[in-house]
């Protein structure tokens, strides 16, 4: 193989740490919405409405980061409200 330059260098080792970054945010985020489903599954209503909460916040980052796309993130939270709506009705 030839020589690298600098530059190349350089920019694998960014794509690399930012490939990381992004991949421990969208693991954040799917152990929060399975997390979420859990507790809507087990009708525990009040850690589900705070484990909703902070499921919200980290889709809605991840999202305004570029890590998720906007419509995947609107989608996987509208899914989520209705699962939430749902067990809060038929209580």
């Amino acid at each position: 193989m030839g020589i690298k330059s600098k530059s190349v260098i350089k920019r694998h080792r960014q794509s690399e740490e930012r490939r990381l970054r992004n991949k421990a945010v969208k693991s954040s985020v799917r152990t929060s919405v399975k997390k979420f489903q859990t507790l809507a599954i087990k009708k525990e209503a009040g850690e589900a409405e705070t484990a909703l909460a902070e499921m919200i916040k980290k889709i809605d980052t991840a999202a305004r980061k570029g890590i998720i796309k906007k419509n995947a993130a609107a989608r996987k939270k509208s899914r989520m409200q209705r699962l939430f709506n749902v067990m809060k009705a038929a209580q």
